[in-house]
């Protein structure tokens, strides 16, 4: 049985008015995403056997990793709201804030020069480097879990800048360096305290830790230097 197979039966037998988000029930939408035993994970991928068994994952502390109830490990399974954001009810969660920032790095491909005839070439080593970022599913685990969006509200966040770097990095876009420009501040690609967290609790294995750190390289290599706060 799954946590999200197990909340509806809670919602089932003992309370019809319990909220939580899902839709596709494959670990593919981001919906059910919820603290589970004080870490981010998707409820419908996300096995109740497994985690009653599992080693608490070791995280760098968090909004919301050492506050709430106890509870007894390996006997019950801990669930609660994702931190950092909100809550409405019950496990359901305001995502305002993080499609928000997602939307304000304008996570479109911008081609800088009139589409070819028929298709985009791109070699594959160039393929590789950019798939890890084209995987992220907006559930905002890596939001949860980050020490730093827990602090400042500002901050654009791991999923947000992770996006970022996947269309800075594209062989289609402009290739002028202005992507990495939307972010160079101190809010953006410097706020960054590499926990690695969101890496640590992306379902989808994306790295945005990677992706700050090559993007903070980049920018010093030409010049620019970390914004003041």
């Amino acid at each position: 049985m799954t946590v999200l197979a197990a909340l509806f039966s809670v919602q089932d037998r003992f309370d019809d008015s319990l909220s939580f988000r899902y839709s596709c029930r494959g670990a593919v939408c981001g919906s059910c995403a919820m603290l589970i035993n004080k870490v981010p994970r998707l409820a419908c991928r996300t096995q109740v056997k497994a985690v009653l068994e599992a080693e608490q994952m070791e995280l760098r502390p968090f909004a919301g990793s050492a506050e709430g109830v106890t509870w007894e490990q390996g006997e019950e399974v801990l669930v609660e709201p994702l931190p950092n954001l909100p809550k409405l009810k019950d496990l359901v969660v305001d995502m305002s804030r993080f499609f928000e920032y997602f939307q304000k790095v304008e996570p479109v491909l911008k081609p800088g020069e009139e589409p070819p005839e028929h298709e985009y070439a791109m070699q594959p080593q160039a393929v590789t480097e950019l798939e890890p970022y084209t995987n992220c599913i907006l559930c905002a685990s890596c939001l949860a879990a980050c020490p730093v969006s827990g602090r400042n509200q500002a901050f654009l966040g791991p999923a947000a800048l992770a996006k970022l770097y996947r269309f800075a990095i594209d062989l289609r876009e402009s290739g002028d360096g202005s992507r990495l420009l939307q972010a160079n501040t101190a809010q953006g690609w410097w706020a960054c305290e590499f926990h690695t967290n969101c890496r640590a609790v992306c379902p989808r294995g994306v790295p945005p830790n990677i992706a700050i750190g090559k993007a903070r390289a980049e920018l010093q290599k030409s010049g620019r230097k970390a914004p003041e706060v």
